[in-house]
């Protein structure tokens, strides 16, 4: 046994500190007298040895395809999570079983991009939609387009399953918690040498002139979208548009140069063929009816919905609301759906060190993905729940069972001070004054807005590299499996509903298709290597 944790358990029974039952008891109000038992744990394992023996494999052509993309939730960030989830109920947490933890088919996917070791979500959007790895802060294009290089672009694009999915005759849609124009949705429906040209204001003369668009446009011209739910209306009117909610926030207001206001242009293109609607606030989303609507865009906020802790319910639906709208909506196509949700803020609340937010937005991400279950029938439906990439978030020290995941180790360090369990490898929550660390004794470090310390000094905390997890339930589940390429999940869920290029599953076929592969090793190798050090030169600054 680790002689801190011995010592913290000496000193526990001398009343230094509580034992881990004390804690227990506490929390829950009971100890767990249970799990001293040998036959609590054989019994258990016992029903789950069976539960798995008793499994048959869903072999269905999948009807729906329901895509649940935590940004930035690794699995420190899904581990803790779960015990949030159980401490919000007044249990002890560790023991909660989360939405995801139901998930009977599991795997690991491999996020690094072409051109660096830990991605950015632009590249792995586009790896796990599109079906192709590429690099650091592009949407929908391949490895050989350059980041904020237009030129390179052109005849680079690639298209994402969403796309596949509506010209097979599915209806589609997008609900996101990040403005709609942000990576994760973007590289659904737009192709761009950089994932910060939201609107044409935040394009350079250059890419213009060389013939970009914006991914704002991109929304209504490349793919015909039904379901638009997430934030970003600045992105979508002309510069001095005031915002309908925020009226005096100049920074809410349009940002448009070109003068298009793609909110209107968007209804001009329904007005007289479908039932269609555009909503920015709860009130008029509440009134939308999904058997009679055809078509919806919901923008609730300028850019970015506001995380779930602070939330205005009277005027934002949450995540669990707007993604059974949009399942109410797309389900009433025979030919079936495919939806992507996107939990974007867990990825923002880790950039600012703020691990109590990240972590209430992966509980609300979580009950979403229950009520995703609940509006559909799982032999006829994939859904599948993966990360896009990490965070330097981890769970440290030696907590009792049952303590706070948002408080501080029982065991200090050596400088003599006291640390929380969770903590940055780096971040804006370094803060060493001559040479020592702030004293959070009396802090509340369960307050939404602190800000976990960090060992290494940075302005936002960046990715991590690990590998995250992918969870299937449903038709062909089982292909989620094994240690994988962030680009196989695109293909795995496609094959599963025979849509894009691979038909085989609804045609009975096993046999691997021939592919074609040319590679110019020269050519490649010479490229990448001069383009690396421009890539990080006009990158680095804008990850999330």
């Amino acid at each position: 046994m680790h002689s801190d944790v011995h010592k913290a358990r000496t000193k526990s029974r001398q009343g230094g500190f509580k034992s881990a039952a004390m804690i227990s008891a506490g929390c829950t109000g009971r100890v767990f007298d249970s799990e001293e038992n040998p036959e609590f744990w054989r019994s258990q394992a016992q029903k789950t040895l069976q539960s798995v023996l008793d499994r048959k494999l869903n072999t269905n052509v999948a009807k729906n395809i329901l895509f649940f993309l935590g940004d930035g939730m690794g699995i420190a960030t899904y581990t803790a999570a779960r015990i949030l989830k159980g401490q919000l109920q007044n249990q002890s947490g560790e023991e909660t079983v989360m939405t995801m933890d139901t998930f009977p088919n599991v795997g690991l996917v491999k996020t690094y991009s072409v051109d660096f070791q830990i991605p950015d979500s632009a590249a792995t959007a586009t790896a796990y939609l599109c079906g192709v790895k590429t690099n650091l802060n592009t949407i929908g294009v391949s490895a050989a387009a350059r980041n904020g290089v237009c030129k390179s672009q052109k005849g680079n694009e690639v298209t994402s399953i969403l796309k596949w999915a509506k010209d097979a005759g599915k209806s589609v849609g997008i609900v996101t918690t990040t403005r709609v124009q942000h990576a994760t949705p973007a590289a659904s429906y737009a192709h761009s040498a950089s994932r910060t040209w939201y609107s044409d204001a935040d394009m350079p003369a250059a890419a213009k002139r060389d013939g970009c668009t914006d991914i704002a446009s991109q929304l209504l011209k490349n793919t015909d979208i039904d379901v638009i739910i997430g934030g970003g209306r600045k992105y979508m009117t002309p510069t001095g548009t005031k915002d309908p909610e925020y009226p005096r926030d100049l920074s809410s207001w349009g940002k448009r140069k070109d003068k298009r206001n793609l909110i209107e242009e968007w209804q001009s293109l329904k007005t007289g063929k479908v039932k269609s609607h555009y909503v920015w606030n709860k009130k008029d989303f509440d009134a939308v009816d999904p058997e009679t609507t055809d078509y919806l865009m919901a923008l609730f906020e300028p850019s970015d919905l506001r995380f779930e802790a602070e939330r205005d319910p009277s005027m934002d639906p949450s995540i669990v609301e707007t993604t059974e709208k949009a399942i109410r909506i797309l389900q009433k196509n025979p030919n079936g759906f495919f939806l992507l949700v996107e939990g974007g803020r867990i990825d923002q609340a880790h950039h600012s060190g703020r691990a109590s937010m990240a972590l209430h937005e992966t509980v609300a991400f979580d009950y979403a993905i229950a009520k995703g279950l609940e509006l559909t029938k799982e032999h006829e439906t994939l859904t599948v729940v993966m990360a896009d990439h990490s965070h330097t978030v981890t769970l440290n020290g030696y907590p009792f069972r049952g303590q706070s995941i948002l408080g501080k180790s029982p065991v200090w360090a050596t400088d003599f001070l006291p640390y929380t369990t969770l903590m940055y490898g780096n971040g804006p929550g370094h803060k060493i004054i001559n040479g020592t660390r702030p004293d959070i004794r009396n802090v509340d470090t369960k307050n939404k807005n602190y800000v976990q310390q960090s060992a290494v000094p940075t302005e936002s905390a960046t990715h991590s590299g690990e590998d995250v997890v992918v969870l299937a339930r449903g038709p062909m589940a089982h292909l989620f499996q094994g240690v994988q390429e962030q680009n196989y999940i695109a293909h795995a869920m496609a094959y599963t509903a025979c849509v894009g290029a691979d038909l085989r599953h609804c045609q009975g076929q096993t046999e691997s298709p021939v592919v074609h592969t040319t590679l110019d090793n020269n050519r490649a190798g010479g490229a990448r290597g001069s383009a690396a050090l421009l890539s990080v030169l006009l990158a680095l600054t804008r990850l999330m």
